[in-house]
């Protein structure tokens, strides 16, 4: 008799899952301004940024200006980036970059980020453990070349740590671009399409159209009404300047700042005055208009120009176009350096002690 065969049993739906190693990304930029006054302070001390936060880790950016060893006999500088946090064994990649400040684009970069990695991603064991370089530039060069300017040294580092996930949605999902309706609108703003409202600015015309700006602003609604009302189609404006004007009309439709180098064209070091430049004539817009998101653009840009130098002027502004946020960090550095203030600028403690 034949041996009999059973049939498999039915099989049931297959079942998957996916295993995802990413990195979560994340920067830092780290001024250092009076590198000459740092050098000096000794083989294997550092200056250290503050700390920030990427995946979950606290880090730090650690500057050596004498270098970190004594055998390299402070001809080098030395920087690492440092785990601040408690951690065990995380795993992350590396980017460095010292910035050229001539405008030229020819920047210092190590970085681990797009090459192959032989050995995988580096590997920090405890707080405290750092990746970097003990010879990243020899001091001399330094000193002469475009990354040094009006003695101020800019490091701009990202860290991205490695993390595995098990994540099904992934097979079945469908990915959302970002929101591009300020693209769209910044077309209309462009080419005019259907503008039924003109500005005259100190002479320079600029079109526009009514129903974005009533509703991006109560200011612009309220004077918008009136000429409704009167059957105006043009409207004068004398004491905003042409190139702030386009920069609030820039925000209003495509909410975000305008690209101009003259944003950021302030320094502590800069002969131009805090109020003339293009960021604080902007706050000066924002308040004028009530666009409470354009005001914080501009504390945020302001912000990063706060120093010893510069914060009673800053201060000064900020409470001018009641800048809220920009003034409390303002009382808060000048706070922390009080001394420095009083010494610095003679004018400051009668404003300090009428804030208090």
């Amino acid at each position: 008799m034949p041996p009999t065969t059973s049939s498999p049993p039915p099989c049931t739906s297959p079942t998957s899952s996916l295993s995802i190693t990413e990195t979560v990304n994340g920067s830092h930029k780290f001024t250092i301004q009076g590198y000459s006054l740092a050098k000096g302070i000794g083989v294997g001390k550092h200056i250290a940024s503050e700390t920030f936060t990427v995946g979950g880790y606290q880090w730090a950016i650690y500057f050596y200006p004498d270098g970190k060893n004594p055998e390299d006999h402070s001809a080098y500088v030395s920087v690492f980036i440092a785990l601040a946090s408690e951690g065990t064994d995380v795993r992350a990649l590396f980017e460095l970059t010292l910035i050229d400040q001539s405008g030229k684009g020819k920047h210092k970069v190590h970085s681990h980020f797009d090459r192959s990695l032989e050995s995988g991603p580096y590997t920090l064991k405890y707080r405290g453990s750092m990746w970097g370089y003990k010879r990243f530039f020899r001091r001399a060069m330094l000193e002469t070349s475009d990354f040094l300017k009006d003695d101020c040294l800019k490091i701009h580092c990202t860290v991205g740590v490695v993390v595995s996930a098990i994540d099904c949605s992934r097979l079945h999902s469908i990915k959302v671009p970002e929101s591009d309706i300020g693209d769209h609108f910044g077309m209309l703003l462009e080419n005019e399409d259907c503008s039924d409202i003109i500005f005259n600015v100190q002479g320079q015309r600029f079109h526009a159209h009514k129903l974005v700006l009533v509703a991006r602003s109560p200011v612009f609604e309220s004077e918008l009404l009136d000429a409704m009302e009167e059957d105006k189609s043009e409207i004068v404006i004398s004491d905003i300047e042409p190139k702030v004007f386009k920069a609030l009309l820039h925000f209003i439709y495509k909410d975000d700042l305008i690209e101009d180098e003259e944003l950021s064209a302030f320094s502590s070091t800069s002969v131009i005055s805090v109020f003339d430049t293009l960021t604080a004539k902007l706050l000066e817009a924002a308040d004028r208009y009530d666009l409470p998101r354009l005001r914080l653009m501009c504390e945020a840009v302001l912000c990063e120009d706060i120093a010893v130098s510069s914060v009673a002027k800053i201060l000064a502004l900020a409470d001018r176009y009641h800048a809220m946020d920009l003034k409390s960090v303002c009382l808060k550095f000048a706070a922390e350096n009080l001394v420095g203030m009083f010494l610095f600028d003679s004018h400051f403690q009668d404003f300090y002690i009428e804030q208090f």
